[in-house]
């Protein structure tokens, strides 16, 4: 998902804002009037570029994230709940979280040992690649281009910032190739990008047909289905998660039908300076 909503960023933010026009009658100068974007293969590698600055701010920072998974009937009558927390920070781009507590409690100790030593060899594994290496399920520039339609971009401003906000849509004409170019092109909603520094600030998606999902064997989630995701920069250093919501109908293996609701929220962002298999916090 990180992915696709940096390419996203890099995409919308090349669409042309038109330039005003003068006021000739009068003896003063008219505002200056927005500089038009660079075009999309400039601004690319521009995104491309600052990326991986992105990437590092982030790996200063641990944060909380509090997960809460709830299952709905056929009526839409609320079920069961599912609560997690976990501890959180990235390495070269990826998140890799630690379980703290399931269901209001605290892991045993040798849960949690488990845990850290899982996240610690994904610490290792990811350190390991270099900057910039590109995921086998990773969707190209080019391909997002060949595949996803985007309408009226305009500018806003948001807490003092300059942002843009553009609507986008899967092409479904498109040929695509392996699950991940298949999810892209088959949904819809509106991205806003900050302006200055070319990192999505939230995101809204709607699924426009089913999609299976579990490599095609496990489940199918339905049109209509939909997820958000929101970040923002923290202390002016790192742009970082600080809530996702998602609801998803459809049916798993044997025609079980599933109503299911997503709510994340992250806080408690600190900032450290340790190395990468010491960077797992154990405190709620």
């Amino acid at each position: 998902m990180n992915t696709i909503l940096r390419i996203f960023a890099a995409i919308l933010l090349g669409i042309f804002l038109a330039a005003n026009s003068a006021l000739a009658a009068q003896q003063v100068d008219s505002p200056p009037a927005p500089a038009p974007l660079p075009d999309v293969a400039t601004l690319l590698r521009s995104v491309e570029g600052n990326q991986e600055a992105l990437d590092r701010a982030r790996e200063e920072y641990t944060f909380r994230q509090q997960q809460r998974l709830t299952f709905y009937d056929k009526h839409g009558k609320a079920g069961k709940n599912e609560e997690r927390v976990s501890n959180v920070f990235f390495v070269h781009g990826q998140p890799i979280e630690t379980l703290i507590s399931k269901n209001g409690k605290p892991l045993n100790a040798s849960d949690l040992k488990k845990e850290q030593d899982r996240a610690a060899k994904e610490a290792v594994k990811y350190a390991a690649k270099p900057y910039g290496q590109r995921d086998k399920d990773d969707v190209s520039v080019s391909r997002l281009l060949a595949i996803t339609r985007f309408s009226d971009p305009r500018r806003i401003t948001e807490g003092g910032r300059s942002v843009i906000a553009v609507d986008f849509t899967g092409d479904p004409h498109a040929k695509t190739h392996g699950r991940s170019e298949d999810a892209v092109k088959k949904v819809r909603g509106t991205v806003w990008i900050d302006e200055a520094a070319r990192e999505v600030t939230r995101m809204h998606a709607t699924f426009d047909e089913p999609m299976r999902i579990g490599f095609g064997l496990f489940a199918t989630v339905n049109a209509g289905s939909n997820f958000s995701f929101e970040q923002a920069l923290i202390r002016d250093e790192a742009w970082l998660p600080t809530k996702m919501d998602a609801r998803f109908d459809g049916k798993a293996a044997l025609f079980v039908g599933f109503h299911v609701e997503l709510a994340i929220r992250f806080d408690q962002y600190q900032k450290f300076n340790a190395s990468t298999t010491e960077h797992i916090a154990t405190t709620q």
